[in-house]
């Protein structure tokens, strides 16, 4: 049989795709006249087989391939080439690749072998590997005339019902392997051709805000002086917002273009609904995941600072080319953050966004700073930004009231689109929610830091003879009121009373109770009661509370002077309600716990408590401190007494400040962990 046709195309990996593989096999094809002598179905089966083939060699060889066609007046004749290894070599290479119906590989050549009359391989010495297939013609089919030139009127007579076919009928071979446009620009092309029109357009409206669009053309523009009356206008049969329509240069008469173009524009319409469907529904879990992601940036801190930092840096690119966050203080904006796309903007920026500029700069405008207090005056919609950066103010608005405003500018190449606003708005309420909480901690943390700084003595006493020294070390960073306290008040001439103790839980009420214990115990002493009967009428006061969950560990000194024979020391009566047994340091090194333990106060009717007399000698130094210290945790291990014990007596010596301290940081310094639980320490020395 004579042959009609020889072709043979050699591409390379990266620039062969299948698809660029099947453009080029169906121009071959057409050049050949096989659309002319088969129907539109078989034409789509070469596609298809010739398509699985370039697969093949692209995803398993990865070398360049070609694709050689041949048809004659019987059959047509297709082989793909390639030099890699063969189907069966990668079977045998792959042992655990996947069988069954789960398997994913191997398809192509089921396919060539149901559909092809028959079909084959081989393999060259060279490396060279080679599938083919060959499908029969119809040989008794009429052969219809051939597709009307791109110059003939578009009124001419009808295409045949399979030129029709073709015309709104894309196989599987290019759906799999085109996207929307690519199909659009598909049929655009076999209009084109089909009619003979002088060319083809599709222009869309997505409301996107950049109008209408040129979707795909085929052929040329109309010339000027184009009779606009012969231009077929078909409306694309689209949901709002969409818009879409189809042109035919130049018109048809009869109609016959439009009914035409009518068919092709709803084939058209279903891609661009689709995609616009997709790409929304993309949109939407990239928006869903834009916001997550800024919740969570949002709420890692509860910091102020470092809150409406993070603001302007999840806004900028993606909603706008620059942001800033004004907070609205005691009558006043402040700008607290800002950010810009261009680095280089952001100083040009500042000065003209900041409402109080420093050293004579010219800062905001007056319209600018009307439209922030509108802002914040409605506390719902936005307002728009002119002069001097374009963009939009959204009030930043929780519980009802406005904390500032988020300023963003509009995008380098188009305006901030409605849907964009919404996110902002979005963006705004979260940020505005997470600067709530960061100010309501923030202002939490400083009334915890402003009561347990009161519940400590601003500053201990200073005399001659006797020197004094403390540390406290909270738990937390301070959002809780810990229990812990320590107490230094002068009795008289050459007498002190000393105090530490630790109130058992947190909060609110521990800080009460320690407040009670501190004040009733300065009161008794004061009046003239021993340690010990101070302590039992402590314990009846803190009884009458009927919470026996308050107890409180105490320890309690009155430290007097020596008397005008021997100035040189101090006597201490101790008296330890169930608290730790204090640390006695010699000037010469040595260490030992005093004391003898009693009962908790609050916890018991009665306390039994005994008070031991203890003589401070010349560098002699009184170390007092709450469970926190020997109870530090390294995993299983504490710190324990004995550490305590070694740690005074390596501690510096030379002031109650420095022994303080050194046994401070070994303590913290006992294990990486945070601290669990409050330390107080206090140092009472004897100075020679």
């Amino acid at each position: 049989m004579p042959v009609q046709l020889e072709r043979r195309m050699r591409l390379p990996p990266d620039a062969g795709s299948p698809a660029r593989a099947r453009r080029m096999l169906r121009d071959a094809l057409r050049d050949a006249g096989l659309e002319d002598a088969a129907d539109g179905e078989l034409v789509e089966i070469v596609l298809l087989l010739a398509g699985e083939l370039c697969d093949n060699a692209v995803l398993h060889a990865g070398t360049a391939f070609e694709v050689d066609i041949a048809v004659t007046e019987g059959e047509v004749q297709v082989g793909v080439s390639d030099w890699g290894p063969s189907a069966l070599e990668l079977h045998l290479a792959s042992p655990r690749r996947g069988y069954g119906r789960s398997a994913n590989h191997g398809r192509g050549l089921l396919l060539v072998q149901r559909l092809a009359g028959s079909w084959g391989t081989r393999h060259d010495a060279d490396g060279r590997h080679r599938t083919w297939f060959v499908l029969e013609l119809d040989a008794g089919s009429p052969r219809p005339s051939a597709p009307p030139a791109a110059a003939t009127a578009v009124a001419g007579p009808w295409p045949e019902a399979d030129r029709i076919r073709w015309l709104l009928h894309v196989g599987t071979g290019l759906t799999r392997h085109l996207d929307g446009p690519a199909l659009i620009a598909e049929l655009v092309r076999r209009l084109h051709e089909l009619t003979g029109a002088l060319g083809v357009t599709v222009e869309i409206d997505r409301a996107d805000g950049n109008g209408w669009t040129e979707a795909a053309r085929a052929g040329t523009a109309p010339h000027e002086g184009h009779d606009s009356a012969t231009t077929v206008e078909i409306r694309l049969p689209l949901p709002a917002p969409l818009r879409g329509r189809l042109r035919v240069y130049p018109g048809a008469a009869a109609g016959r273009a439009d009914e035409l173009a009518s068919l092709t524009a709803q084939r058209i319409a279903l891609i661009v609904e689709s995609n616009w469907l997709r790409g929304s529904d993309q949109r939407r879990r990239a928006l869903l995941a834009y916001l997550a992601d800024a919740s969570e940036l949002f709420g890692q801190s509860l910091d102020v600072d470092m809150t409406v930092a993070v603001v302007p840096q999840v806004v900028v690119p993606r909603l706008g080319q620059w942001c800033a966050v004004h907070l609205a203080g005691t009558g006043a904006l402040r700008l607290v953050a800002l950010t810009h796309a261009l680095e280089d903007e952001v100083a040009e920026l500042h000065a003209a966004l900041d409402p109080a500029p420093a050293n004579g700069a010219t800062g905001m405008t007056p319209d600018l700073r009307t439209r922030l207090r509108q802002v914040l005056r409605d506390g719902v919609n936005p307002a728009w930004l002119t002069t001097p950066t374009e963009g939009v103010a959204i009030p930043l608005t929780t519980r009802g009231q406005p904390l500032g405003a988020l300023l963003v500018g509009r995008p380098p190449d188009r305006p901030h689109s409605p849907e964009d606003i919404a996110l902002i708005s979005d963006i705004a309420r979260r940020a505005a929610l997470a600067i709530d909480n960061a100010q309501s901690a923030a202002l939490h943390v400083a009334t915890s830091q402003t009561l347990q700084r009161a519940l400590l003595p601003r500053a201990l006493p200073v005399a001659t003879g006797v020197e004094f020294a403390a540390a406290y070390v909270p738990e937390s960073t301070g959002s809780e009121v810990g229990g812990d306290f320590y107490d230094v008040r002068p009795l008289g001439p050459g007498r002190w009373l000393a105090s530490i103790g630790d109130v058992c839980g947190k909060g609110a009420r521990a800080a009460a109770r320690t407040g009670l214990v501190r004040d009733v115990l300065r009161v008794l002493v004061k009046d003239g009661h021993s340690l010990t009967e101070a302590v039992e009428l402590l314990n009846d006061v803190m009884m009458e509370a009927d919470d026996p969950t308050q107890f409180c560990t105490l320890l309690a000194a009155r430290i007097t002077r020596a008397g005008p024979a021997d100035r040189t020391g101090l006597a201490v009566e101790l008296v330890l309600a169930g608290h730790e047994q204090p640390v006695l340091v010699r000037a010469d090194g040595t260490t030992q716990l005093i004391g003898t333990h009693g009962t908790a106060a609050g916890l018991f009717d009665r306390v039994q408590v005994v008070c031991t007399s203890h003589l401070l000698g010349p560098g002699d130094i009184l170390l007092a401190y709450t469970d926190g210290a020997t109870e530090r945790r390294d995993r299983q291990d504490f710190f324990g007494p004995e550490r305590l014990l070694r740690a005074a007596q390596q501690a510096d010596r030379r002031s109650a400040a420095s022994l303080v301290a050194d046994v401070r940081s070994v303590v913290e310094g006992f294990s990486e962990e945070p601290m669990r639980d409050d330390m107080a320490l206090l140092a009472i020395r004897a100075v020679p």
